[in-house]
């Protein structure tokens, strides 16, 4: 094992929260497969030390494992949805120590338009007029505490509400728990009566007073706002630097998973329950 000696890497109390929430080895399954060669922990710390830092993957210090090995199993485990379970488990963990149900039922969602690296192909990129900005654009998800609950990357020329009626269906089939979405009038209009008719979610635009002059805290649509600029604290996503738009949104989920790690350790979580063998087929 490498020693622990950047501020991304895992304590003890962080990895005993997050292995037994990834998937069982091939080598543990029925079918077998040969032994990693890696540790788990090594592979989840350079991953968190891309997201943290800002570096290419190429770019990885060399007490990590091979750059190519660290992005297989970070792709890998995102197209298995293993990532967002991470995710959900740990949210779900800091609501009940909170008090509160392990699901929310009323959420905020927000967007957020970066720019783009010439990483970023022409196709998932766009003009964002309003922003005068040349990049992508982050809808983001979070409990009325501001736990991430999805994020989706679309090219920033996308207005919200016409994104917004694919988050929110992804949001339906992932969390039908669901019943409140709070917004800004950017998701006002029609939008409120296809959400209403089609997905049975209420929205409700929290708009700005006409009156207001200068910043003002708007109730509800703060706590998005929150979130997005507790993703920012990562270097990897002052700008979006990721070919594939569904990299992009694991990067960002793996942000978030470091900040309710922490969160859980501080507060002396107990490790997470193991998980159930895993069929032959898992990652």
């Amino acid at each position: 094992m490498r020693r622990r000696r950047y501020p991304s890497d895992t304590t003890d109390a962080e990895r005993a929260l997050i292995e037994p929430l990834l998937p069982t080895p091939a080598c543990e399954t029925r079918r077998g497969g040969r032994p990693e060669k890696h540790p788990r922990r090594e592979i989840v710390d350079a991953i968190r030390h891309v997201v943290d830092t800002g570096c290419k993957w190429r770019a990885l210090p060399a007490d990590f494992p091979p750059w190519r090995t660290v992005w297989g199993f970070m792709a890998r485990w995102a197209a298995a949805g293993i990532v967002g379970q991470i995710r959900d488990h740990l949210a779900g963990r800091i609501r009940r120590d909170m008090g509160k149900g392990p699901r929310a039922v009323a959420t905020v969602i927000d967007s957020q338009s970066v720019k783009a690296a010439e990483t970023v192909s022409r196709a998932t990129r766009g003009y964002d007029a309003g922003k005068k900005t040349n990049g992508r654009k982050r809808h983001l998800v979070v409990d009325t505490r501001g736990l991430p609950l999805m994020v989706m990357v679309t090219p920033a020329d996308l207005h919200d509400s016409a994104a917004a009626k694919e988050v929110l269906f992804r949001l339906r089939l992932m969390h039908p728990e669901i019943t409140i979405v709070w917004a800004d009038s950017a998701y006002a209009g029609k939008l409120v009566t296809w959400a209403k008719q089609h997905l049975n979610l209420t929205i409700k635009p929290v708009s700005r007073p006409q009156d207001a002059t200068g910043f003002i805290v708007l109730p509800r649509r703060w706590v998005v706002e929150r979130s997005l600029a507790w993703m920012m604290h990562a270097r990897r996503h002052a700008r979006d630097y990721e070919r594939l738009i569904q990299h992009s949104e694991t990067l960002i989920t793996w942000a978030a998973i470091t900040l309710m790690t922490r969160r859980l350790a501080r507060n002396g979580a107990t490790p997470s329950r193991p998980r159930k063998p895993a069929p032959a087929t898992a990652v």
